[in-house]
């Protein structure tokens, strides 16, 4: 397994259509769209986390609990904890995108839908 690192988090995050970087709370980078967060991590941290939903967090857990938890703090709104050195980049890809989808306006969601691949 490859693993993730904070500047594929980044990377991915901010090829979002509308996607902002935030620097809050000391040293993690809040990922934003249309005001609204939807990934946190930190370069010095193993971990990122991504909003989801409270059935998407529980499969997840379930599923593979050495790489994903509820998240501390937001994850009682469903936010995932991710290992990155536990996940595929792709599997990586998959999740900012689903959390920026949950956080973004419909206009730039339809927009990126339209994008060819």
């Amino acid at each position: 397994m490859a693993g993730a690192t904070f500047e594929q988090v980044r990377r991915i995050a901010l090829g979002l259509p509308g996607a902002e970087e935030v620097g809050t709370w000391g040293t993690e980078t809040v990922f934003q769209v249309g005001g609204k967060m939807f990934a946190v991590a930190a370069p010095d941290e193993p971990h990122a986390t991504v909003k989801s939903t409270p059935d998407e967090q529980a499969s997840l857990v379930a599923r593979d609990p050495d790489t994903y938890a509820v998240a501390p703090t937001t994850g009682r709104f469903g936010w995932v904890r991710v290992e990155l050195a536990r996940i595929e980049p792709a599997v990586l890809r998959a999740l900012v995108v689903a959390a920026w989808r949950a956080a973004a306006p419909r206009r730039l969601t339809t927009g990126y839908d339209a994008e060819p691949d």
